[in-house]
């Protein structure tokens, strides 16, 4: 792996984690967002990651390819919670009411945001940890010449 790939890989990471916690930040924002310009209630966002440049594994063994040590991360999609329902309130005063009194309101949990917006944060921690051990590597290989 060159010393450049690495940066590269720890960057992609930081970046993707860092969308991943703007979409967890949007999704607390809508907690209580009842109409948007569709006419529904807000739906929770997912963020789904994948490697970048994705190489098959007969690529890896095969003779032309070099020592492959991966090539990052990347968003792929950003996809609508469908899987969870939205959760009724009854409050028949609301301008978004039902006919019987009921309110949708976003399926947007702040526990689960809360831990994913964790998640992503110690993601993004490792991705700078691991950019500033090569740098140091760096850093030291650079010094082996001067003594």
């Amino acid at each position: 792996m060159a010393l450049f790939q690495a940066f590269d890989i720890s960057a992609s990471g930081m970046t993707a984690e860092r969308f991943r916690t703007d979409i967890i930040a949007e999704n607390v924002a809508n907690v209580n967002t009842t109409r948007t310009e569709d006419g529904t209630p807000y739906r929770r966002k997912i963020v789904t990651f994948a490697e970048k440049d994705k190489v098959s594994f007969a690529d890896v063994l095969s003779k032309s390819a070099r020592h492959y040590g991966g090539n990052g991360v990347k968003v792929t999609k950003v996809l609508d919670d469908e899987s969870t329902d939205f959760i009724m309130k009854y409050d028949p005063a609301h301008p978004d009411a039902d006919e019987n009194g009921y309110v949708s309101y976003p399926n947007v949990n702040i526990v689960t945001e809360m831990t994913n917006l964790i998640d992503a944060s110690r993601g993004y921690e490792a991705n700078v940890t691991a950019f500033n051990a090569v740098k140091a590597m760096a850093q030291a290989g650079l010094q082996v010449g001067k003594q």
